[in-house]
């Protein structure tokens, strides 16, 4: 059978709970007409790029697919139905990979390094420290004597007559 990958998106208000239940009932779908889901990771809400059906942020979760075309255009025909999902996109794929995807790795990355804040890593961002820009020395007395205001309209024609 074909294997695939497919991604689908979740309203920010459903809950977790909500989410995995939409992924056993869609589980089902595919067992019914003799596939089986090989992965499925949640990888919780985050902020979308723009508003998706007003919505910000989603529950995001992936599903690697081991089922016929039949059964992956109903699982797709349920999930358009859904008022929870508000997108979705399935891949076809050579190979699963079997390690974690790239966003659970990433994940991993920020608790290894202890800030997850901190998005440079080990780098501090500190004012003083300028990098390679060369100091330019006192930028001299700033009060404003060396700047002359354009005349005014009014002024031109007052200071020719």
């Amino acid at each position: 059978m074909p294997l695939y990958e497919h991604v689908y998106l979740a309203r920010q208000d459903v809950s977790q709970q909500q989410v995995e239940a939409v992924t056993a009932d869609m589980r089902q779908v595919v067992e019914e007409r003799g596939g089986i889901f090989t992965k499925v990771e949640y990888w919780g809400v985050k902020s979308l790029t723009y508003k998706i059906k007003k919505n910000r942020k989603a529950h995001f979760t992936l599903i690697n697919i081991d089922a016929s075309a039949d059964a992956l255009s109903e699982m797709e025909r349920r999930m358009g139905l859904s008022t929870d999902i508000i997108r979705f996109m399935t891949i076809r794929v050579d190979t699963h990979e079997t390690e974690q995807s790239v966003q659970m790795r990433k994940g991993d990355r920020e608790e290894r390094r202890g800030n997850s804040s901190n998005y440079r890593g080990s780098q501090r961002l500190d004012k003083s420290d300028k990098g390679d820009r060369v100091h330019r020395g006192e930028r001299g007395n700033r009060d404003g004597s060396t700047f002359r205001a354009r005349p005014q309209y009014g002024d031109q024609h007052s200071q020719e007559s």
